[in-house]
């Protein structure tokens, strides 16, 4: 639960500090002109319930002058005669006035009903959302910020029909689920996530930050991206700055986290009555409780709720967003700077919790009279978590604490190994040495952090050398490091749940850089009622990283605790005692693509787009590396029609669409086509009369290989088609929308492992085998 009040209550004290900025820095928001001769004021209100509105943005036209509302809705600037205002406010239509000899002008601004007008994104590009023929949905990046959660992916369940979104654990920063219209493959069925037109994870981004998400369901609408599609396409839009003065924006909130519910466990008196009855149904005597060790220095019975234990109260959660925008008419900006702090309700902060810092900076320049246009978008992150188990029922934190009894204490005085907690296997301290502790095993034994950067960002420049005719490139990069460090200590819980050997450490370091160069030209034309537009382009795409890890044992005395838990300290002298290094290279990628889309619209009634994408991977042998994903999409807008008038006074917009296309998949891991071979462990002995003394010897000269898995050269692409009708409605005034689909997907040539038998020798090969088709509505 969040404090949803502690938000409400510092919005008037934001808009008093934004107000107070304003006052004590006036040149961010006006500059003095001694050609302006007048003052003029006013009021701005909103014309469908005349409240007046804060914040509204008022900009001389042309110029970097400007200002805003007050709390009270008014607004005061210096203007001259012919120049013109613009009002311009979130969720409104902008208006413009001139200015002629008046001091006072209030103005009363229409909200923005053009929903259809709205532009959507779609593959390298935008389009109208009323001539969208494809199957996507939008969500807006006001409705993600406002619902306060640390991943924009929680904030798009149930906005999102046709994509399904569930968290893999409850852990603070851990990954959701996401399926596009269902499981389509046996691999890796995660879409296709471009922040700002360059791959990245979504999880990470700063939802204060998100302009638009827009969801590509089909195939029609994906094939754009041909190989990478497979599974849906997710594009996220940043916010960019807007011409006018600079404004400053906070935001924050605060809440609590508490479990709704907990899993109801026996206390001591009910679990004794059934353990009885358990003994006594097996033909044995009910327990002689007042003999066994359940009894505390009181004589009370332990009763420990082991379920509530493990669970701490009022876990906060918060998040700090701090936001510069702004610009003129040749250069705008956006510049944010985020905190993310959850903690987890299983253990607590000690255990469990995630800290995220957000830096991103997004800029745009107009050269040469608008002929060259730049830009840049750029981002850092910066994470660090640690967490509980949460694996299957065998392998988390949690299984043991509903397996123990309530007749085990937390905390007990035997300090084995210096810890306050109860150790069961001494027969005297419980009346089972096999209950062990969970508690105290969470609190001891989950020593890791994880700490990962990123920085991600693109340059990109554009160019307009004929009217309408635009040429593009964009060269993009992520770059992510990250290390993880975990801690074994010496424990003893009970006759199962122990660490009785040495202490250990691990250390593994990780770095990946993916880089992506796209090259577009796009042309718009129109012959009299007939629309055209035009894109053609390539695009080039590397991956290369590395892993680096190591392993330690028996830490130093005095340096044997989770603060001086590095390799460093540790004192083992071969593998046998915990010490280990190992070392190697990411699977790298190549590929090279060259796509294409030709949309043709007449009246904004019938509408045809079609769509052609090459990709060649490094996943795959020669002659099997390029896969060709075609797609066709058509519309007709039915309300357009003349037969349709008398239904306009209730139904505003109805489109029919249809579509098809094909979409790829080469998610296996690298050069699947070759059989590398394994020289590792495998030392041969030739000859006879090898005593075991001699062997040892000859086996450290002898070195072998053998192949280690088998080779497939025919193994290739992994088709997705997609056959989609659909149904886009909007009723009474546009305050009704209706989006229906109907689709067939079939997915053919899966890339899964063969099953071969074990005396083979070698490991199996992927290939292309087996298919599923799915009917959904």
């Amino acid at each position: 639960m969040r404090k949803t009040s502690f938000r409400k209550s510092i919005n008037h004290r934001l808009c008093s500090m934004a107000l107070l900025m304003f006052l004590l820095f006036p040149a961010m928001t006006s500059r003095a002109n001694p050609s302006q001769d007048r003052s003029i004021s006013g009021i701005v209100t909103s014309s469908a319930d005349a409240e007046r509105l804060i914040g509204v943005s008022v900009l001389v036209k042309g110029t970097s002058i400007g200002t805003i509302t007050d709390l009270e809705g008014r607004y005061s600037i210096n203007v001259s005669n012919g120049q013109t205002l613009v009002f311009s406010y979130i969720g409104y239509k902008p208006q413009e006035f001139t200015i002629m000899n008046q001091t006072t002008l209030n103005v009363s601004l229409s909200e923005d009903s053009e929903i259809l007008d709205e532009v959507v994104v779609v593959g390298y590009g935008v389009q109208k959302k009323k001539l969208v023929t494809g199957a996507t949905v939008q969500v807006k990046g006001e409705n993600i910020a406002k619902l306060n959660t640390t991943n924009p992916l929680q904030a798009m369940q149930g906005q999102t029909p046709g994509v399904s979104i569930a968290s893999t654990s409850g852990q603070p920063g851990s990954d959701m689920k996401v399926s596009i219209r269902g499981l389509g493959t046996v691999g890796n069925a995660s879409p296709l996530y471009l922040i700002d037109g360059v791959g990245g994870d979504i999880s990470t981004l700063n939802p204060a930050d998100i302009e638009s998400i827009d969801v590509l369901k089909d195939a029609a609408s994906a094939a754009i991206y041909g190989a990478q599609a497979a599974n849906g396409v997710v594009l996220i839009t940043t916010k960019s700055g807007k011409e006018g003065h600079a404004q400053v924006s906070f935001d924050a909130y605060y809440g609590v986290q508490n479990v709704a519910r907990k899993a109801k466990m026996l206390n001591a008196t009910q679990y004794m009555a059934i353990m009885d009855e358990q003994a006594l149904n097996t033909g044995n005597a009910a327990y002689n409780w007042s003999a066994l060790p359940i009894y505390d220095a009181n004589g009370n019975v332990y009763d420990t709720d082991w379920i509530g234990t493990m669970f701490a109260d009022n876990a906060t959660t918060e998040s700090y967003t701090l936001g510069v925008t702004g610009g003129s008419a040749t250069s705008t900006y956006a510049i944010s700077l985020g905190y993310v702090n959850q903690e987890g309700i299983v253990g607590g902060p000690d255990v469990s919790n995630y800290e995220r810092y957000n830096f991103r900076v997004n800029s745009e320049h107009k050269l040469f009279n608008g002929f060259l246009k730049v830009g840049e978008q750029v981002s850092f992150v910066y994470k660090k978590n640690k967490g509980i188990s949460v694996g299957n029922q065998y392998n988390n934190t949690l299984r043991g604490a509903f397996g123990t009894s309530p007749l085990a204490p937390v905390y007990s005085n035997n300090n084995t190994y210096d810890s306050p907690y109860n150790d069961t296997s001494d027969s005297g301290s419980n009346w089972y040495n096999a209950d062990g502790n969970p508690y105290g095993l969470m609190m001891t034994n989950t020593n890791n952090e994880d700490k990962a950067a990123t920085f991600s960002g693109n340059l990109y420049a554009e160019i307009e050398p004929a009217k309408n005719l635009k040429l593009r490139t964009v060269f993009g990069a992520v770059y992510n490091s990250s290390e993880y460090r975990s801690f074994t200590p010496l424990y003893h819980f009970s006759i199962y749940s122990y660490n009785d050997t040495r202490t250990t450490v691990s250390q593994n370091m990780n770095r990946g850089l993916g880089m992506t160069w796209t090259n577009t030209a796009t042309y718009d034309w129109t012959m009299k009622d007939h629309a055209f537009n035009a894109l053609l382009g390539m695009e080039a795409y590397r991956y290369e990283g590395t892993y680096l890890g190591a392993g330690n044992g028996s830490l130093k005395e005095g340096f044997d605790t989770w603060y001086y838990a590095y390799i460093s300290n540790g004192t083992a002298s071969s593998s046998t005692e915990g010490l280990s290094a190992s070392g190697s290279p990411h699977g790298e990628g190549r590929s090279l693509s060259y796509f294409g889309r030709l949309g043709w619209n007449w009246k904004e009634t019938y509408m045809i787009n079609a769509t052609l994408r090459a990709d060649g991977s490094s996943s795959f042998a020669a002659g099997n590396r390029f896969g060709y994903f075609p797609s066709v999409s058509a519309g007709w807008t039915v309300t357009n029609e003349a037969f349709m008038e008398k239904t306009r006074s209730w139904l505003d917009f109805l489109k029919l669409r249809v579509s098809w296309g094909q979409v790829g998949n080469q998610n296996i891991p690298a050069y699947q086509y070759l059989a590398p071979m394994k020289s590792d462990n495998t030392h041969y002995l030739f000859g006879s009369g090898y005593s075991d003394a001699d062997a040892a010897s000859q086996l450290s000269n002898n070195w072998g290989a053998y192949p280690n898995r088998l080779a497939n050269e025919n193994v290739t692409w992994e088709t997705s088609e997609q056959t989609n009708v659909g149904l886009d409605a909007r009723l009474l005034n546009n305050r009704l929308g209706v989006n229906l689909d109907f689709y067939i997907k079939e997915t053919k040539d899966w890339l899964v492992q063969a099953p071969i038998l074990a005396t083979v020798g070698a490991g199996a090969p992927f290939i292309n085998g087996g298919s599923v088709k799915k009917y959904r509505r």
